[in-house]
């Protein structure tokens, strides 16, 4: 008869200890060098602009194939 009380006392113990553990407070973050931190900015916005000029490329792609498909007439640049 002691089993059922034990199911319910389980999953609360496992709410407190997951609750526990979340609420911990975790240690700062080290300091991070300027010349480092300069570095990744610069190599961030690098592959920003790449990955924007291949995006660019790839819609002026898909909008020539829709625009031949549907046969829609260009102005020629």
């Amino acid at each position: 008869m002691n089993a059922p009380k034990i199911w319910k006392i389980i999953p609360a113990l496992l709410v407190c200890g997951a609750v526990g553990m979340a609420s911990a407070k975790l240690p700062p973050p080290p300091p991070v060098d300027p010349a480092k931190a300069e570095e990744a900015k610069m190599k961030a916005a690098e592959t920003a602009k790449k990955e924007a000029d291949a995006l660019a490329k790839a819609q002026d792609r898909v909008a020539d194939y829709y625009k031949k498909q549907k046969g829609v007439k260009t102005a020629k640049k």
